[in-house]
């Protein structure tokens, strides 16, 4: 298990450096070949984690002790859901499964990144 989930982090620090600012978001631009598909959803996904992380980083400094304690303690339990989650789908037989794998990790970033950014803007 620990060689997977090692496996699966490999892939996802292998995501492209992400560009600050790009707002597009859409999968359905995620078209090509299996590779180039996965490519891409690797790319947004690592868009939607500069995003997550800067919202975070607001948070953080927004938030009294206790809740930045908190905010701490369920952002690592959630990156660890997340892979987990995501790693269901790696795991599938076929190259759909790594199609979805890359879907499940830029959806689930998008939409905690989407979270925090809503939580910024009180």
């Amino acid at each position: 298990m620990k060689l997977i989930l090692a496996t699966f982090a490999s892939l996802a620090l292998a995501m492209p450096a992400a560009r600050a600012g790009d707002q597009g978001d859409p999968a359905a631009n995620c078209d090509g070949s299996t590779q180039a598909t996965v490519e891409c959803l690797n790319t947004k996904a690592a868009e939607w984690d500069k995003r997550m992380t800067i919202a975070y980083q607001v948070l953080m400094k927004k938030a009294e002790a206790s809740q930045r304690d908190q905010l701490r303690t369920a952002q690592r339990f959630w990156i660890q859901y997340r892979d987990a989650n995501c790693m269901y789908y790696a795991l599938g037989e076929g190259s759909m499964s790594r199609i979805d794998a890359a879907e499940c990790l830029r959806s689930m970033t998008a939409t905690r990144a989407r979270e925090f950014e809503t939580m910024t803007e009180r």
